[in-house]
């Protein structure tokens, strides 16, 4: 009859025939190494554990800091999006875990059956691990795109809002808003085209422009008009219509004509002889003096201006020369 043999027992025969074995073939372990392989597993699961917990607290601070702006601040909440953006491999990181151990599942004294076992361990935390980067992903994608989708609705509410409210308007809201991106001297050009007519006020050639230029004696730096060159006794004629504000022989600029139409003048200076007086109406083409070279003058030329509530206007922005 076949004695009954304890657990106990089974178990010290058990690590007797293992340590036999072992020192038959030459490798020396101690009764302690007999249930690595139990060891293994464990060491394993609390790694999956580890990795678990460590994604569950990314997902808890990513959530805290979307929706508790108030408690991190706008440096901290750039850093942790930042962070957040990097892709994580688990399938590269899963398969140097698996080169390293085929690599040295010998040294550390693994069976087939004790090495099936841990293979499907790591299958079941590749399984884990793609699960969860898939979940982040997703949740990382949603946010982006909800907060695209916030961007975007805003952005469309203040245009419609702008419409509607400049609608009876002529879009007032809207005119303004360009008006303020510009200067006041392209708002000084674009009114002058808007509301004159001009006409080139003499035939010649350009010889000094609107601008900076070499200042001597006689010719200032900062040229507020274009000076056209004809010979003297050409005639000048009115560029707009207006009314005669200044008909002088005084002065730099010599003999001088200032036609005014509301709040734009037009100047015409260095003349030979002056064809009409203050107080007088004219009409763009009406003659009004002669060129010449009196004043600060460097021979005869007609010495052009435009210019809205003194501020002076390059005439070649109104006028082709």
């Amino acid at each position: 009859m076949e004695r009954t043999i304890s657990q106990e027992e089974r178990i010290r025969r058990a690590e007797e025939i293992y340590n036999r074995r072992r020192q038959a073939s030459g490798v020396r372990v101690s009764s302690d190494n007999v249930n690595r392989a139990e060891k293994k597993n464990l060491s394993l699961f609390k790694k999956m554990l580890m990795q678990l917990a460590i994604c569950a607290v990314i997902y808890i601070i990513f959530y805290l800091i979307k929706n508790t702006n108030y408690i991190f601040s706008e440096d901290v909440i750039n850093k942790t999006k930042e962070f957040l953006s990097y892709d994580i491999n688990f399938g590269q990181i899963q398969s140097q875990i698996t080169s390293f151990w085929n690599d040295n599942k010998n040294v550390f004294g693994i069976g087939n059956d004790e090495e099936q076992e841990i293979v499907n361990s790591e299958d079941n935390i590749n399984d884990i691990s793609n699960k969860l980067t898939n979940e982040l992903e997703n949740t990382v994608t949603n946010e982006v795109v909800n907060e695209t989708a916030n961007v975007i609705a805003n952005e469309l509410e203040n245009e419609t809002t702008n419409v509607i409210g400049g609608i009876g308007g002529a879009t007032t809201n809207e005119i303004v808003e360009d008006d303020t991106k510009k200067s006041q001297y392209e708002l000084d050009v674009e009114y002058i085209k808007e509301n004159y007519s001009f006409i080139l006020p003499v035939t010649g050639t350009v010889t000094s422009r609107y601008g900076q230029r070499e200042e001597t004696e006689v010719v200032s730096a900062n040229h507020q008009g274009i000076d056209i060159g004809a010979n003297e006794g050409t005639p000048i004629y009115a560029s707009m219509a207006g009314t005669v504000t200044v008909s002088s022989e005084e002065g730099e600029y010599g003999k001088h004509i200032d036609i005014t139409n509301g709040e734009v003048l037009t100047r015409y200076a260095h003349c030979s002889k002056l064809l009409v007086k203050e107080g007088e109406e004219v009409k763009p083409g009406d003659k009004i003096a002669e060129v010449g070279s009196t004043g600060k003058s460097t021979g005869p030329h007609l010495h052009f201006e435009i210019r809205r509530d003194n501020r002076a206007i390059n005439p070649e922005t109104i006028l082709d020369f």
